[in-house]
């Protein structure tokens, strides 16, 4: 597989995850993602996150959005 389609399987993970962790639709999850650049967040932390389990990008995204929202 090539960088680019192992960064969008994660991107897409965590959308996925993350929308069912907090019972939001996807879309309303994208939306929040694109309002605060995390596409891009994921993606510049890809060398750490794809060594590990999915789950943590979502764990990741969670902790960078509680800090963003407060």
């Amino acid at each position: 597989m090539s960088r680019n389609r192992d960064e969008n399987l994660m991107v897409v993970a965590a959308v996925e995850g993350y929308s069912f962790v907090h019972r939001m639709s996807e879309k309303d999850t994208f939306d929040l993602f694109s309002r605060y650049n995390i596409f891009n967040l994921l993606r510049s932390q890809y060398d750490v996150l794809h060594t590990q389990s999915l789950d943590e990008s979502v764990s990741f995204v969670n902790d960078v959005l509680s800090r963003l929202t407060k």
